[in-house]
């Protein structure tokens, strides 16, 4: 008995050691058991928010920059180049005319875009702006609000809806703007519905806005703006484009009325040569309660031939007639009436890179362009150059 008792005794220990042993063991098979579902379910978490960016939409993020030079043989002593020009404005220096960052957000249902810019482009189009807004390209964000048809609702500042060209000149057929573009809105801001048919030859937008190019409304201004464009493609090879703006302009004592239209097609009549032409025809009351209107009258032609991929040359004709000062104010007793001539010469080194040179001259039958020394004269010839990258 004494032998049993003893040997029991000394297995006590052992038989304790190895119960310690396995509850370790089971323990950190439990606390095993445990990492692998938390990493489990850390998987299956990071696959859901990876599914969840893959289908919530695409968010990209792109960038556009242009250096300029101009010579304006007239040497104007400001180096300015004349007031109606807003786009490449500046004459014998070295200059950034645009450049900005861009997001844009859109998974189908919900887009947006957001960019910012500099330049002095920015500097000369939105001086009337206040603060921070003369530095906002595009802020604006929309909604589909049909499930069966190609219909959205889109609010902020965007791009006007009203002629060919854009501040983005990587994207126009000559390096700088025609006068109709330099004197019509570049952005607009209110809200817009635009509708796209299934076929994308049809699109028609309506616009309710803040006034002629404004992000702030005029002040003592009470009345909005609105405008309506429609575009047609029957083709890949014709678009044609109707637009117009019906606002006031002035403070409410004194506001008269404004209505513009603007015509333009774009036919590329063979793989390398194409012809854009406009037209614009603007009226604008002579004073509060008037029955009687003031006039502006803008046609403009450009041809475009595409060389090889990589060269490319485009001729312009233009002519702008504002006999009183309604769009252009140079303070001449017969108002603005003005011919432009251009030619450019394109070569684009990479698929996002653009090399440019351009001749212009305006012709005035009134002396409004200053001359170094004080003079006016009836003509401004000008050579501008640019180098232009985006990504």
């Amino acid at each position: 008995m004494k032998k049993i008792i003893l040997l029991a005794i000394a297995l006590c220990p052992c038989l304790v050691a190895s119960a310690q042993q396995n509850t370790q063991k089971e323990g950190k098979l439990q606390d095993s058991t445990k990492k692998e579902g938390k990493l489990q379910d850390k998987t299956v978490t990071e696959g859901k928010l990876k599914d969840s960016l893959q289908t919530s939409g695409k968010l990209t993020v792109s960038g556009y920059a242009e250096i300029y030079y101009g010579y304006d043989f007239n040497r104007p002593p400001d180096n300015n180049r004349p007031p109606f020009v807003y786009s490449h404005n500046r004459s014998n220096e070295v200059n950034l005319n645009l450049g900005f960052i861009k997001v844009n957000y859109d998974n189908g249902n919900l887009r947006g875009n957001l960019a910012l810019m500099a330049g002095t482009y920015t500097n000369a189009n939105l001086a009337t702006e206040p603060g921070v807004l003369k530095n906002i390209f595009e802020a604006n964000a929309g909604i589909k609000v049909s499930k069966t048809a190609n219909l959205w609702v889109d609010a902020g500042i965007f791009s006007s809806h009203i002629g060919f060209e854009s501040a983005v000149s990587k994207d126009d057929w000559t390096l700088t703007r025609n006068i109709l573009s330099d004197n019509t809105p570049y952005y607009e801001s209110g809200a817009k519905l635009t509708y796209t048919s299934k076929d994308n030859k049809l699109t028609l937008v309506g616009l309710y806005l803040n006034g002629w190019q404004r992000i702030n409304r005029e002040t003592d201004n009470s009345q909005p703006a609105g405008g309506f464009e429609i575009t047609w493609k029957p083709n890949d090879k014709i678009s044609l484009n109707y637009s117009n703006y019906l606002g006031t302009e002035g403070a409410d004592s004194v506001r008269v009325r404004r209505f513009y239209n603007d015509f333009y097609g774009i036919f590329q009549l063979t793989k390398a040569f194409g012809i854009t032409a406009g037209l614009d025809y603007g009226i604008q009351q002579q004073f509060k309660g008037s029955t009687n209107y003031y006039q502006v009258f803008l046609p403009v032609a450009i041809a475009r031939y595409q060389f090889t991929d990589k060269w490319a040359m485009a001729g312009r004709i233009e002519y702008y007639q504002d006999k009183n000062n309604v769009l252009i104010a140079v303070g001449a007793p017969k108002g603005f009436t003005t011919t432009g001539y251009s030619a450019n010469l394109d070569y684009a080194p990479l698929k996002n890179a653009l090399i440019r040179i351009e001749g212009k001259i305006y012709d005035s039958k009134n002396p409004i362009f200053m001359q170094h020394g004080g003079r006016l004269v009836n003509t401004s010839p000008l050579i501008t150059t640019s180098f232009a990258i985006s990504f």
